[in-house]
């Protein structure tokens, strides 16, 4: 700062004297040199106060971040000290659950294997039936059997057919040899409204034909009744759009799902509480 007021004390000191043309163009550019630098002066100046400002806001945030952190900290060592976290509990309770998961795999490999077994057995004692009619397949650890409408009963009926009779015996000496398996049995439609005398909608059909085919099992075939469950999903669980002929037919259905029994599942379920 003193260099510019010196400098400019001289540069107004020869202004007021006569000097060379020469000598003038060199003070004029000197102080041109002086207001450039002046200048650059000012803009590091204006940079450096900013940056001491955003600095000071960092420094700032940092504070309060490291705050934050110390209060957690303290919060976990006097949960220590406290004795809320017990380790040594926290890895038996990790080795318990470990060693229940690994027992739910074994019985699930097992039950799968069961079920695979089942399927072929069901696929090799119906093997006279004609594959439109009949599909049979594991699927979410149950046994679907899927009995065409066709087969079981007369349009708008829900009389069992004679031909239906074999099929649900050969069923039915399975289902008595697998005990451990629950029978859940469902009725379905295709969209065509149906109104008589006996049956009011599709819900209804749906469901009737389920109950006899549950009748025909418990009655004639002695499949104990506890284990079966019947009821009807009408239309509204279709394969396939019901745009066709073609595609109501393979929607009017009735599905028999085996599926393990539950009370083993909730005895799992207990062990793994203990």
């Amino acid at each position: 700062m003193k260099r510019i007021i010196i400098l400019g004390f001289v540069i107004s000191l020869l202004l007021s004297s006569c000097v060379s043309k020469k000598k003038y163009n060199m003070l004029k550019e000197g102080k041109a040199e002086t207001e450039q630098y002046l200048r650059e002066y000012k803009d590091k100046f204006y940079k450096c106060t900013t940056d001491k400002e955003k600095l000071q806001t960092r420094l700032e945030a940092l504070n309060d971040n490291n705050n934050t952190l110390q209060d957690a900290l303290d919060k976990c060592v006097n949960l220590n000290q406290q004795g809320n976290v017990n380790i040594s509990k926290l890895l038996d309770e990790i080795n318990k659950s470990n060693k229940y998961i690994r027992m739910l795999i074994v019985e699930n490999n097992k039950k799968d294997s069961l079920n695979k077994v089942l399927s072929s057995r069901i696929t090799r004692s119906l093997n006279d039936v004609d594959t439109k009619d009949l599909d049979v397949k594991v699927k979410k650890g149950v046994v679907f059997i899927s009995l065409s409408d066709k087969m079981m009963f007369k349009s708008g009926k829900t009389q069992i057919s004679k031909k239906a009779d074999s099929v649900l015996l050969k069923l039915a000496r399975i289902i008595n040899d697998y005990k451990d398996y629950e029978v859940l049995i469902e009725g379905h439609t295709d969209n065509v409204p149906i109104h008589n005398s006996c049956i009011k909608d599709n819900w209804d059909l749906s469901a009737l034909r389920a109950t006899s085919i549950a009748r025909k099992l418990q009655d004639d075939f002695g499949v104990d009744p506890a284990r079966l469950t019947a009821g009807g999903h009408g239309e509204w669980i279709p394969k396939v759009s019901n745009d066709t002929a073609e595609n109501r037919e393979i929607n009017r259905r009735t599905e028999i799902i085996l599926l393990p029994n539950l009370k083993q599942f909730n005895q799992l379920m207990e062990k793994g509480d203990q």
